[in-house]
């Protein structure tokens, strides 16, 4: 599997060339652990990171290991992107983003997930601020329902009419509970995440094409981690970076609607007959071209 994983590293390098090309890419990563790695003990956390984008019909998906979660991870990955970055709350996007003028947009889902949490503690049968909260949310994503198969332009022209008000009535709110919750209760911080994070939580206003949340990247990870269950680790990072190319090849396939199966059994047959000029006919929204029948 190492020695498959480093013969296919051609074939994810032009897949990564394309992301780039890409108006947003979704962001996020996971914990794994790496048995034998030099200077580091087998109980130390390490990560795999994924990156989605692409326009419709061409999605890349990309795994990538790192021993670390710091600042640096994502600026040696996202290379001179100078797109648009959708990520959760982690601050370790803050130092790609200032060097590259990338437009960093934040995640609905995360800061809805904090007042679930704080919902969860509310005494039985009583509605509280958490309710208001999610109602509003809720509200937001009915309008992305709408919104959904519009053009970008027609899609902000849609959310500046019916959005904005909610967005408008939110941040009213949040300035009122912000100073009458106890800042360490499960709704505060939820409420203080919501503060935090507003300016990048609020870019979609602007942007037709920013969606209110990281779930493309969450549901392109969700495979590992399940799969992590069952195999618990890397033995080495030779096996974490093979395994980083060849669930990039499975889920980018699964991302453009096609069989990982039949994917992989025509990129290990065709792949060796190919010169590196060659590698863009194995793009996965090539491949539904050149798939036998």
């Amino acid at each position: 599997m190492v020695q498959v994983g480093e013969r296919i590293t051609p074939l994810i390098d032009t897949l990564r060339q394309h992301r780039l090309n890409a108006p947003l890419i979704h962001m996020d990563e996971t914990t794994l652990q790496v048995n034998q790695e030099t200077d580091r003990s087998a109980s130390a956390t390490s990560y795999m990171w994924v990156q989605r984008g692409g326009p419709p019909g061409q999605q890349v998906v990309l795994f990538d290991y790192a021993a670390s979660r710091a600042g640096r991870v994502p600026v040696d990955l996202l290379g001179d992107y100078a797109g648009r970055l959708l990520t959760d709350g982690y601050e370790g996007y803050a130092e790609i983003v200032r060097r590259n003028g990338i437009t960093h947009a934040g995640c609905w889902a995360h800061a809805r997930r904090k007042f679930v949490d704080a919902q969860k503690v509310q005494p039985k049968g009583k509605t509280g601020k958490a309710d208001w909260a999610l109602n509003q949310i809720r509200k937001l994503y009915g309008v992305e329902k709408q919104a959904k198969a519009l053009e970008p332009d027609t899609r902000q022209a849609l959310r500046e009419q019916k959005s904005r008000p909610f967005i408008d009535q939110l941040r009213t709110w949040l300035d009122k509970s912000l100073a009458q919750v106890l800042p360490k209760s499960a709704l505060g911080k939820a409420l203080h995440y919501l503060d935090n994070q507003w300016p990048r939580l609020v870019r979609f206003l602007d942007d037709g094409l920013i969606p209110l949340d990281n779930n493309p990247a969450e549901n392109a990870i969700r495979p590992f981690v399940v799969g992590r269950k069952n195999w618990l680790f890397s033995h080495t990072p030779s096996g974490a970076h093979a395994s980083a190319a060849i669930y990039s090849l499975i889920e980018t396939a699964k991302a453009n609607g096609l069989s990982p199966y039949d994917c992989l059994q025509y990129v290990f047959a065709t792949l060796p007959t190919l010169d590196d000029d060659d590698l863009n006919t194995l793009l996965p929204w090539q491949w539904k071209e050149t798939l036998p029948i």
